[in-house]
């Protein structure tokens, strides 16, 4: 029988949403009255369809966006990671 010449990945993906996030660069700003965690999503890891909160559209899989939460949150880290957003890039610089 052939060997299949398939190669294990060399990294695998995170489990978990909160280290997935995590993992990608980001960046913090100030926006709508409270710090922010902007993170940019590429187009090839975005593959999953959301609701942009900014024009009310959805955002398909396989477009480039940003996933946005609060830094600044009194309710600690993992309750801003849960209520974070994704936003069309161009909805974020205008809100």
């Amino acid at each position: 029988m052939p060997r299949s010449r398939r190669r294990p990945s060399a990294r695998p993906e995170p489990e978990d949403s909160f280290d997935r996030l995590l993992a990608g660069w980001k960046r913090t700003e100030t926006r709508r009255g409270g710090e922010w965690t902007v993170q940019p999503v590429s187009a090839a890891q975005a593959q999953k369809e959301y609701l942009c909160p900014g024009c009310g559209r959805g955002i398909e899989a396989g477009t480039a966006h940003l996933v946005t939460w609060r830094a600044d949150g009194v309710l600690g880290d993992a309750a801003d990671l849960a209520a974070r957003r994704h936003w069309h890039t161009h909805c974020w610089r205008l809100a």
